[in-house]
């Protein structure tokens, strides 16, 4: 590698480093050269690898292993902010598998806080389903979903290994508003045993909310493991600069 100024040998270094991953040279889950190593080759000082390795790893596009070694990170898929979508065609489009299991469907009543939220009365049936999606067999996302019996009938008929509630939802009750919110969390001893994630592992929660021309829809939490997904979107903002509908 040819280090040139003006640009700090340390950010040179990452930019080395990232084009052996994004060339595929280093592969996802891939070990890559010692600091050591990088250092002689690169012919830079150990505190320049260090610090590139480190600024990498925290942007996480690597993984470091104390007294083990530094891999390439698997990337981290990117679930919509803006828009609806569902998880089989995001596994899919990734080139995955989608699989899922359902862990709960079922009749229930709201309590006082589920009926403020999804605006009925309190004791008003709900229809409840956790969902947990999985691409290749490994879990990706838990979906906790409540619906509004009115909007969706059937919703508790239906074979969600075969069609996904986002799918099924989309097909018999078009909404006309959406909200979503993003949330970091520690997630809770169910959580971690449905994602099958470790304690220390945080996760990423995208609470959304779905109304037709006349009612609340849906009131639901997806829940990600935070070291393998993220949550984004693209959107053109108003021409004074600021979009008022994006919370």
């Amino acid at each position: 590698m040819s280090l040139k100024a003006p640009k700090a040998l340390y950010e040179q270094v990452k930019d080395h480093i990232m084009s052996r991953i994004q060339s595929g040279e280093w592969l996802p889950d891939s070990r890559i050269p010692s600091e050591n190593q990088l250092v002689k080759e690169l012919s830079v000082s150990r505190m320049t690898v260090n610090r590139a390795l480190r600024e990498l790893s925290n942007s996480g596009h690597l993984v470091r292993i104390q007294g083990v070694g530094t891999y390439v990170a698997q990337p981290k898929p990117l679930t919509a902010l803006f828009e609806i979508t569902s998880i089989d065609e995001e596994i899919r489009s990734r080139g995955g598998v989608h699989t899922c299991k359902v862990h709960l469907l079922q009749e229930e009543e709201a309590n006082p806080e589920l009926a403020a939220a999804m605006e009925i009365m309190p004791g008003t049936p709900v229809y409840h389903s956790i969902i947990v999606h999985q691409n290749c067999g490994k879990p990706v996302m838990l979906a906790d979903r409540y619906v509004n019996p009115l909007s969706a009938p059937d919703y508790l008929k239906q074979d969600f290994t075969l069609i996904t509630p986002s799918n099924y939802l989309l097909n018999v009750a078009p909404v006309t508003d959406v909200e979503h919110i993003v949330e970091a969390v520690v997630p809770d001893a169910m959580t971690r045993q449905l994602l099958n994630i470790s304690s220390s592992e945080p996760c990423l929660v995208l609470h959304r909310q779905t109304w037709d021309d006349q009612r609340v829809v849906t009131h639901s939490r997806m829940t990600y493991p935070g070291s393998t997904y993220r949550i984004g979107g693209r959107f053109k903002p108003l021409s004074n600069g600021y979009n008022n509908k994006i919370k």
